[in-house]
């Protein structure tokens, strides 16, 4: 499942909308040290909603030749994304991986752009994982994968409950790897 890109930003609505925020908290965004706020905002949030204008099928094309059917395992890749709830960063790190398959393997950077492309997006971590495994069933075809995230969310440990430092774990294994799942995935 590809989501359709996002649209174009709308770099004067995103810098009206902060002015207006700023002002609804009782702010003058036009101080000396608000005056340029707006703008370093929406250039923020143009960089994190990034995610939605990835193509996923033209990343994840095949390397030529005829490679060894061997796993291909990233572990520790780093990623930051966004609460769709409460517009609060998430981050933590992602495994996955996959046993080539008919779809054949891919460059290792294009794991990276799987995990990118969803971390870049208005997220749940359970939603970031499903789409993660999705791409790499859908796209690869492998004979097994998986996908492991752990990460701390601002929203549970900053508001509401206020507990911080509690790791979020998700898991989803497929394929050959949902009855045996390699050592990286175990953890």
């Amino acid at each position: 499942m590809n989501p359709q890109p996002a649209a174009p930003q709308d770099r004067a609505a995103s810098e009206a909308a902060v002015r207006a925020l700023l002002q609804s908290f009782g702010l003058d965004p036009a101080a000396p040290e608000l005056a340029d706020t707006p703008g370093r905002v929406a250039e923020f949030w143009a960089e994190r909603l990034a995610g939605y204008a990835i193509d996923l099928a033209a990343e994840l094309k095949p390397l030529p030749g005829d490679l060894a059917p061997v796993p291909v395992i990233l572990e520790r890749i780093p990623f930051v994304s966004t609460c769709e709830h409460h517009l609060a960063p998430f981050e933590g790190h992602a495994t996955l991986g996959y046993l080539p398959g008919e779809g054949g393997t891919v460059g290792l950077s294009k794991l990276v752009r799987v995990v990118q492309a969803y971390a870049w997006r208005l997220q749940v971590q359970e939603r970031m994982a499903r789409q993660i495994a999705d791409a790499l069933r859908d796209h690869l075809r492998p004979a097994a994968w998986g996908v492991h995230l752990v990460a701390m969310h601002t929203c549970m440990g900053h508001r509401g409950v206020k507990t911080p430092g509690v790791p979020v774990r998700t898991t989803l294994l497929g394929g050959a790897w949902e009855s045996q799942p390699p050592p990286p995935f175990l953890r």
